[in-house]
């Protein structure tokens, strides 16, 4: 099969949850023999080497130029059969059907922008796109049921598909080089992924201050990431709640020192408010840890029975969920147990190989020879 992605996710040193997703994608094309072409712009690159995957830069004076000039022609050029957008948008020109990746719809109404216009214009483009793609791939039951509502598509144009796990993410000893990197040691709470607001972070320090004493001296809170601006404020209210010397930013981690860190975590926690999927949490139950998520969005459908639920907005019930753990070392264990058992089934045929065989569903449906 000719595939055709867009690869601006792919950034030197940076790798984001979208980018992870259409890596494991391109991972399952390489393996099936796939032809792929990747588009990026003149700030990404794909690192990684792929048979049959090439990366093509495209240059635009604008990101819209790049989607409805540059793209477009570039499809015309390379025939391929169909497209993979990570995005919610696509080329309108396009000369291909087109497959959207719709992970979440959090850039409509986005908590704290109170900008109606905006949010109205992006629902009506967010609406044509939807239309116009000759299918959509959701992470979760839960945003599928938000795309049908909100952008008034059939629920059988939307089809959920895991994110997949990459094959790094397994158990492994935290080095003490990693530590050191990073400036963390055993035993601490970890979070990783960006500060934006709906993440809650505000809430889980003030839910942190609240463990007893022994574990909030014992235990650090490890914030790792955390592309957003929402840091300095963090950072302010640790010190406002007097546990500064216990809240750790170690800022963005190296993706092979990941697993580490997932690994040798007490426990890790998300109490995001949204969540169209949750690939962090996945990946830490992969590396064996216990884990807390909030019970709002897809984190519960994720997790499942492999890890403890809390109402993110009630930070004693936060705190309350956290000690648990930390206090009973046989929980901790059983959680690590579900962990890796959950994060089991998750595998590349659950999840990019099923978006290989929707892609080449498409293409057939349009005919195309591949």
């Amino acid at each position: 099969m000719r595939l055709a992605v867009d690869g601006r996710e792919f950034r030197p040193g940076v790798r984001t949850g979208i980018g992870r997703y259409l890596l494991e994608v391109l991972r399952a094309a390489s393996r099936a023999g796939a032809s792929c072409v990747v588009y990026g712009d003149v700030g990404a690159r794909l690192d990684d080497a792929l048979p049959g995957v090439d990366f093509t830069v495209l240059r635009a004076p604008w990101t819209q130029w790049w989607d409805q000039v540059s793209l477009p022609r570039a499809l015309a050029r390379d025939r391929p059969g169909v497209f993979l957008s990570p995005y919610y948008k696509m080329p309108l020109m396009a000369p291909c059907p087109v497959v959207l990746t719709i992970h979440d719809l959090y850039f409509i109404g986005y908590p704290g922008r109170h900008c109606p216009v905006y949010d109205a214009t992006i629902t009506r483009l967010a609406r044509m796109y939807a239309r116009r793609s000759a299918a959509i791939v959701t992470d979760s039951e839960y945003s599928k049921r938000a795309i049908a509502t909100q952008l008034g598509v059939s629920s059988s144009k939307v089809s959920v598909i895991p994110v997949a796990l990459g094959p790094e993410f397994k158990p492994a000893p935290l080095t003490p080089a990693v530590a050191a990197r990073y400036g963390v040691a055993p035993p601490y709470v970890l979070y990783v992924g960006n500060f934006m607001p709906h993440k809650n972070l505000a809430r889980l320090i003030r839910a942190f201050a609240l463990l007893p004493d022994a574990e909030r001296r014992r235990h650090a809170l490890v914030l790792a990431g955390g592309y957003g601006e929402g840091r300095p404020a963090l950072a302010r209210l640790a010190v406002e709640l007097g546990v500064a010397d216990r809240v750790i930013f170690p800022g963005r981690v190296d993706d092979g020192d990941l697993p580490s860190l997932y690994s040798g975590a007490a426990v890790y926690v998300s109490a995001s408010l949204e969540e169209g999927f949750g690939s962090t949490v996945l990946e830490a139950m992969a590396c064996g840890a216990p884990v807390a998520v909030s019970n709002r969005a897809a984190l519960p459908e994720v997790v499942a029975d492999a890890g403890l639920l809390f109402d993110p907005e009630r930070e004693p019930d936060v705190a309350a969920t956290l000690a648990r753990i930390l206090t009973d070392a046989a929980l901790a264990a059983d959680l690590r147990r579900r962990a890796l058992a959950r994060a089991g089934l998750f595998t590349s045929a659950r999840t990019s190989e099923r978006v290989l065989e929707l892609l080449r569903e498409v293409a057939a449906r349009r005919g195309d020879p591949s």
